[in-house]
């Protein structure tokens, strides 16, 4: 039975791959996995309506989904009654209020309830406005709690209204009817507009025309101002970004000479269609626009199914659910069956991997860009090349160690990615200084291996300090053994940052005419190389052995992170992104567990189990203060 112990493993990683493949079932009639599917335009990227529905959705309530009453509504179903029967979505709790003196604002005294719904902020709109022009005159770092929150909730309240009024304005009861009474209008007021302009006397049906055609130009207009989102592409081909409109830009257009766009009757049969729960009509005018798309826009359409296709399988969460079974088995392996335990430990490592790698990879063809392009793509691309480095260690150490510390930083360095993609879509437009040369992917890739060896390092040494704390498994052979893994990763980690450093330098040169400018990234960076170097130089001068050289591996965690996050909130330099509050809270928390564990570490090791009996002389010299 033992023997086949790591092909069940296996299977049961396979299991939830199959399962994650498997289709979302469509209900009531309404083809929305296909309506997810068609592209638009949004913040110069053309991406699925399925995207814009996740990314904006977390942007607004930090999830995925809605719960209402009990019920789970997903992010699509949540954005086509947003776009198209906005009355039900504003019913909705999806905007989190959490502080109280906001809650006080508004005379909300029940602490139980802590997300609201559009109805519920609706009467309080003058009040966030004017609040949040108070708080918009201060810098960031001196807001209070208050203020920032209120001018967040500003923002999410400013998306949703924009999403509503994407594709009709929201106070339409029928857009189809309406598009079709401007169709009726559109002739005689054109007309009646043509008199105007010649000077000549109007009658009254002339007068009404042109009247009707006014108000349908500012409404337009109005629509074109709010819109968030540009759904009809103009030029067949590859349509770039400007080649996309609003719909209210394109029936603009029309009053200016042109002619109604096939794609803004398509939507408008659809949102009519959606409004009077008509499955059929909806299903006919959708399929007319997917065909539209699909003949015109081949490219955008392609590249829009496999984006879907990637939002379903949701690969980076598959991993992460596939590091949390490897960490615990590994740690089973430790206790009992190692060899069989540690083998389908070690097989899911690969499973997982896959899967990651398969996520970057797909969110690079995506992109058409390197595998790092912003804080959250570097976290996973941190984790992948932790990941990679562990299996070379487990494969040739075959002791649990490298699955288990591969498990923890694929799954925090997942999570943390996660948590950086509650802003908006991960796949933004890149800032201009970013968008140039060869120098600056080499130097971010290679920069970013140098960041994954570097924690690889300072997890292995947690592993050393907690196996030596707690159980009696750090033998000498054991010892030394993770002491060789960890030296060799920090070889590799120096070599990384530091090529990577010079690259970021002959890319600054190059782009902003000087190699070096003691930016705070910049020195964050060196700051890795010279930690490195300096741990290096402490074990080649005999001034550490074992214990201590994993003092300083932990100690290089804070190094790193502090480079990697810290120096992005300061507010200032070429490379700052922004103070996040929640980051930061994070990132102190991050390094004052890895201050414990270095206390942990300088415990006596007379107190330590696996040295209780007799201390080792090769740990026993003390790491110099």
């Amino acid at each position: 039975m033992k023997r086949y112990l790591p092909h069940l493993l296996l299977a049961v990683g396979l299991l939830l791959t199959i399962a994650a493949l498997r289709p979302t079932r469509e209900r009531d009639g309404f083809r929305r996995a296909e309506f997810g599917r068609l592209p638009v335009l949004v913040g110069g990227r053309v991406k699925p309506m399925d995207t814009l529905a996740r990314t904006s959705l977390m942007a607004i309530s930090g999830k995925q989904v809605v719960r209402n009453a009990g019920e789970k509504i997903s992010a699509l179903d949540w954005l086509m009654d947003a776009m198209m029967r906005p009355e039900n979505s504003d019913r909705l709790p999806v905007f989190p209020v959490t502080n109280p003196d906001v809650r006080d604002l508004f005379g909300w005294r029940d602490d139980t309830t802590k997300v609201f719904s559009f109805t519920d902020l609706k009467p309080f709109l003058n009040k966030i406005e004017e609040q949040s022009a108070l708080a918009g005159h201060l810098e960031a770092a001196q807001r209070t709690p208050f203020q920032r929150e209120i001018l967040k909730l500003r923002e999410r309240l400013i998306l949703y209204l924009r999403l509503k009024n994407s594709l009709q304005m929201e106070d339409s009861p029928d857009f189809g009817r309406e598009l079709a009474e401007f169709k009726t209008i559109l002739t005689p007021g054109l007309a009646a507009m043509e008199a105007e302009k010649a000077g000549q006397p109007l009658d009254d049906v002339q007068r009404n025309a042109f009247a009707k055609l006014l108000d349908f130009a500012q409404r337009h207009q109005r629509l074109s101002q709010a819109a968030y989102v540009s759904a009809i592409p103009r030029t067949p081909g590859d349509a770039a970004a400007h080649d996309w409109q609003h719909i209210g830009e394109s029936l603009t257009s029309v009053i200016k000479g042109g002619a109604i766009d096939p794609a803004v009757q398509h939507y408008a049969d659809m949102i009519s269609a959606y409004r009077n729960n008509d499955p059929v009509k909806f299903n006919a005018a959708l399929a007319a626009q997917s065909g539209l798309v699909t003949n015109d826009y081949a490219t955008a359409t392609k590249k829009t199914a496999f984006e879907t296709f990637f939002n379903h399988l949701q690969p980076f969460y598959l991993a992460m659910e596939i590091y949390v079974l490897i960490f615990v088995l590994a740690f089973i392996s430790w206790l009992v069956w190692p060899a069989e335990i540690g083998r389908g430990a070690f097989w899911l490592l690969g499973l997982a991997f896959i899967i990651h790698t398969f996520g970057l990879i797909a969110r690079m063809w995506l992109q058409g860009r390197p595998p790092v392009t912003n804080l959250y793509s570097s976290a996973i691309f941190v984790g992948w090349g932790s990941v990679l480095l562990c299996l070379f260690l487990e494969k040739i150490n075959r002791n649990a160690i490298g699955s288990i510390v591969a498990a923890a930083i694929g799954f925090v360095t997942l999570l943390i990615a996660h948590h950086l993609s509650i802003d908006g879509d991960t796949m933004e437009m890149l800032r201009a200084v970013l968008d140039t040369n060869i120098w600056l992917a080499t130097h971010v890739v290679v920069v970013t291996m140098g960041y994954s060896a570097t924690f690889l390092a300072g997890f292995l040494a947690i592993v050393f300090i907690l196996r030596g704390l707690l159980t009696k498994s750090l033998t000498k052979p054991m010892m030394k053994s993770v002491a060789t893994m960890v030296y060799g990763i920090v070889c590799f980690a120096t070599l990384f940052s530091f090529v990577g450093t010079i690259l970021g330098g002959i890319w600054a040169d190059q782009s902003w005419g000087r190699f070096w400018g003691w930016d705070p990234k910049e020195n964050g960076a060196l700051l890795i190389v010279i930690w490195n170097a300096l741990i290096l130089h402490a074990r080649w001068g005999g001034m550490i052995r074992e214990r201590g050289l994993m003092v300083l591996a932990v100690a290089g965690n804070i190094v790193t992170s502090f480079s990697w996050f810290g120096v992005n909130m300061l507010g200032v330099g070429l490379h700052s992104y922004g103070f996040m509050d929640a980051a930061f809270k994070w990132l102190i928390l991050f390094d004052l567990s890895q201050m414990v564990f270095i206390v942990l570490a300088l415990i006596p090791l007379k107190y330590w189990r696996s040295f209780a009996d007799n201390a080792a002389p090769t740990t026993a010299r003390r790491v110099p203060a």
